[in-house]
């Protein structure tokens, strides 16, 4: 819910501050979120989104014991992940992608 994808923002927002990485846009689903991040050569994206998924699990199912209700097999992520690259698109157009997810109330 919208509360949740709030708390899970802060969430994100402080790991990424950890990897001196900016979280410039972010918005979820019902069942998956979007992040846009701007990250420096030198950040291994791999390490990267395992400790945002890491710390964001762990602290998610200790803010909210009700989650694991809606857990896939168990886990709050998948164990996959999605990673594009964005330098042809504008930082507007992926910006105003992420904001018009069907987020839920």
């Amino acid at each position: 819910n919208d509360d949740m994808l709030n708390q899970l923002k802060i969430i994100l927002e402080e790991t990424c501050q950890d990897f001196k990485v900016n979280l410039t846009e972010f918005n979820g689903e019902k069942d998956h979120v979007h992040l846009l991040v701007e990250y420096p050569p030198k950040v291994q994206l791999s390490k990267l989104i395992n400790s945002l998924k890491g710390v964001s699990s762990r602290l998610m199912r200790k803010e909210y014991p009700e989650i694991h209700r809606y857990l896939w097999k168990g886990a709050l992520w998948s164990p996959s992940y999605f990673a594009g690259s964005c330098g042809g698109a504008s930082l507007g157009i992926l910006t105003k992608y992420i904001e018009q997810q069907n987020r839920p109330e």
